[in-house]
């Protein structure tokens, strides 16, 4: 895992200063999005580790199925990836081009666990206390997750706020063991 990010961070550095100059940060994200999951498709998976298949077939299928997504400089990412033997590393330059948009946008992703569907005004009353609380602005992955039984387990960064009754739980486990 750590080699693919490696390998991936001087593609993901690239875009996003080239992105950043022409201020097509977004367009970037969103034909990043697009592109990273053709390229993890099984199917394309498959076609990319085909020996068979010339740098310029493969490239001419990948940009058939891209359709509109590709423009100019990302035609030539895609080319220069299929070059290399790096086209399968798209998502993973993809979450690195979102990293360092999200720290230009001062934004930070909060993935959100909840044991029930969070919608409308209770997202976006969550959102507004992260936000408060980390004074940044919080972009939601919420996902539902009924093992956590109730409330809600939230993860920014590298710190976690486990306010689920599955955590709260383990905690009265362990200091009634101690």
């Amino acid at each position: 895992m750590a080699e693919t990010v490696t390998i991936a961070r001087p593609y993901a550095e690239a875009v996003f200063e080239l992105a950043d100059a022409t201020g097509k940060l977004q367009q970037w994200s969103e034909t990043l999005e697009h592109t990273a999951a053709i390229a993890a498709n099984p199917d394309m998976l498959e076609a990319m580790g085909n020996p068979e298949l010339s740098a310029e077939r493969l490239y001419g299928l990948f940009a058939s199925l891209a359709g509109d997504a590709l423009f100019a400089e990302s035609q030539n990412l895609v080319r220069v990836l299929i070059e290399n033997r790096r086209l399968a590393l798209l998502p993973e330059i993809r979450d690195l081009f979102e990293v360092l948009k999200n720290e230009r946008e001062g934004t930070v992703e909060a993935q959100i666990a909840s044991a029930f569907p969070l919608e409308g005004d209770a997202l976006a009353g969550l959102v507004a206390d992260l936000e408060k609380r980390f004074k940044r602005k919080i972009q939601p992955v919420v996902s539902v997750d009924p093992e956590l039984i109730g409330g809600v387990s939230i993860q920014v960064g590298d710190e976690v706020i486990d306010g689920s009754v599955r955590g709260k739980l383990a905690s009265m486990t362990v200091a009634l063991k101690s």
